[in-house]
């Protein structure tokens, strides 16, 4: 469905070549702190913490910033308000937290949080709301953020999908207290493995300390060679990553440049389809004023059966679609038992159950050629 973004063979050895000459490779070395510097600038956070995996900064934020939150109150299964139209990580990270999930329902344009459906869920026992940039579409965050506030609760956003996107000429990533990106192989941007906690100021007031807590959190609580505070894990992002990170920097503009020109590609040659006026086939499309980075390109089909025959059909020709997300993150063999999943099945959460039985993700990356988008575009037509 993707292809990884990699810089020239030549600039990655040129930017690895002085860890040989300083044999530097792993805790919070010079290309890190580098690497660092530059999203911060970037975006102009407060902060910004990497880490080695996107999940496990996820699971550091929820660990900082949630269980703070209770800290002191003898609570009974305190819970987290996602929503079950997301990658199974999010979820997990709840729940190795330590939290329950509570699903939210979606929005039936850009499959992100619906608030409408947020607030009858938060009890005295939510400890923070998790919603999810989906497709790199950004969340209702005023609304979001205006509910949290009312209620003293911290919202952290789950941004895999986001990287470099605004929205309303404003970073997402400096809504609600957090916002956690991934920098997977098949994310818009690549340290191969890796992610990243981004701060704002808001988030820097309502969680003070949080830096210190995030790093205590990934490097075993060690403050100095004779200080241990915190009993952390180890999620410390090697100076390998940093530099494929720093090289990727590079070059970002131009590979978001490329897969819109692809994306673009799609909308034309799917044209004939989407511009019906009782059009059965339709996108997922982020709300106005989204300066998006075509992480992906969600196709919405009439049903579940004819999304299943164009998945085939195109498999058979080699091209790999994604059902992406299917099944539900509530309804996996996980989470299906849970009691909090009677808060996302069907009747709780119809439009994500909805989206997830049609929903198809078509190939799209940078360097993506026309003909193979006119030819995945005839196989959707002919369904």
């Amino acid at each position: 469905m993707t292809r990884t973004s990699l810089p020239p063979f030549e600039e990655f050895c040129e930017a690895i070549r002085p860890l040989w000459e300083s044999h530097i490779v792993t805790n919070m070395g010079p290309l890190h702190e580098q690497f660092a510097a530059a999203l911060q600038a970037r975006w102009g956070l407060d902060g910004i913490t990497l880490f080695s995996h996107g999940h496990l900064a996820l699971e550091a934020t929820l660990e900082a910033l949630a269980t703070s939150r209770h800290s002191g109150l003898d609570l009974e299964s305190p819970q987290v308000i996602t929503t079950p139209f997301t990658f199974v990580s999010t979820v997990h990270a709840i729940v190795r937290c330590g939290f329950t999930p509570v699903f939210a329902d979606v929005l039936p344009e850009d499959g992100t949080m619906d608030p409408s459906s947020l607030e009858p869920l938060i009890s005295e026992r939510t400890a923070a709301i998790l919603p999810v940039h989906v497709y790199g579409n950004p969340c209702d965050v005023e609304a979001i953020d205006a509910i949290a506030r009312q209620h003293g609760i911290p919202v952290i956003y789950d941004a895999a999908h986001a990287f470099d996107i605004y929205y309303k000429d404003i970073p997402l990533v400096r809504y609600g207290d957090a916002s956690i990106l991934s920098f997977h192989a098949t994310k818009v941007f690549s340290t191969v493995e890796g992610g990243a906690v981004c701060l704002s100021s808001q988030g820097i007031a309502k969680a003070k300390g949080i830096s210190l807590r995030l790093d205590d959190i990934k490097n075993f609580g060690i403050r100095d060679e004779e200080t241990c505070v915190y009993p952390g894990g180890n999620g410390k992002m090697n100076e390998l990553e940093a530099a494929m990170g720093l090289c990727n920097l590079r070059h970002i503009d131009e590979e978001i440049a490329s897969r819109g020109e692809a994306y673009m590609s799609y909308l034309e040659a799917l044209q004939p389809i989407l511009a019906k006026p009782d059009a059965a086939v339709r996108l997922l499309r982020s709300r106005p004023g989204t300066r998006p980075n075509y992480a992906y390109f969600p196709l919405l089909l009439p049903d579940q059966t004819s999304r299943d025959s164009l998945y085939t059909a195109l498999r058979a020709e080699g091209i790999h679609a994604r059902k992406y997300f299917w099944p539900l993150a509530s309804n996996t063999d996980c989470y299906r038992s849970l009691a909090s999943e009677r808060m996302g099945n069907a009747s709780k959460t119809p439009v994500a159950t909805d989206l997830a039985a049609r929903v198809l993700c078509l190939p799209l990356f940078a360097g993506l050629q026309r003909d193979d988008i006119e030819h995945i575009a005839s196989a959707v037509q002919n369904i």
